[in-house]
């Protein structure tokens, strides 16, 4: 899942943009998708698709990702002259998080060899059937504007933005809860 997610990523303007360099990228990338993700693991809320084509990593409300070696790992590989800038992101992605119970999305992505042929929209729908079933709500960061009329036929709205100096736009995004229907 970590590989899938890793290369979705390559071209993400956000992580590209804070993790400088392909070594970097590459040598950091697997830590943080762990820091932002590995709880879905335990949490049984880690969905791939069949074929290692798309993976998506959700968090159960009440279940964070592993703040302190995210906070970490930017501290030691982000480049010294946007670390603040960085940190202000983390900072504004604390403040649009919801209060409310809510499943949270720190990452879903698809293999660039096999991006619009819906696997997306499949992990998506399988998780918000959870999110439904639950009555909870969901909520995201976008990172790549490419990707939010996705979530938007998937019933999200933007909050608003973050950016900070030169960082690329960070949008976040909730879906209010829904209840399934019979």
């Amino acid at each position: 899942m970590s590989a899938v997610i890793a290369l979705a990523f390559a071209t993400d303007p956000m992580a590209r943009w804070s993790l400088r360099g392909a070594k970097t990228y590459l040598a950091v990338m697997p830590a943080l998708i762990c820091a932002f993700g590995a709880a879905a693991y335990d949490s049984d809320s880690a969905d791939v698709s069949e074929d290692f084509g798309g993976a998506a990593m959700w968090l159960p409300p009440g279940v964070e990702p592993d703040t302190e070696t995210l906070a970490r790992l930017i501290r030691d590989n982000a480049d010294p002259a946007i670390l603040s800038e960085v940190e202000a992101i983390f900072d504004g992605m604390a403040r649009y998080h919801p209060e409310a119970p809510h499943w949270y999305l720190p990452l879903i992505g698809t293999d660039p060899t096999r991006q619009g042929q819906g696997i997306g929209s499949a992990l998506m729908r399988h998780a918000l059937a959870r999110c439904d079933r639950d009555g909870a709500a969901a909520y995201l960061e976008s990172s790549n504007p490419r990707n939010i009329p996705l979530y938007q036929r998937h019933g999200f709205e933007i909050l608003g933005t973050i950016q900070a100096g030169s960082s690329p736009v960070l949008t976040p995004m909730l879906r209010p809860p829904r209840h399934a229907t019979s």
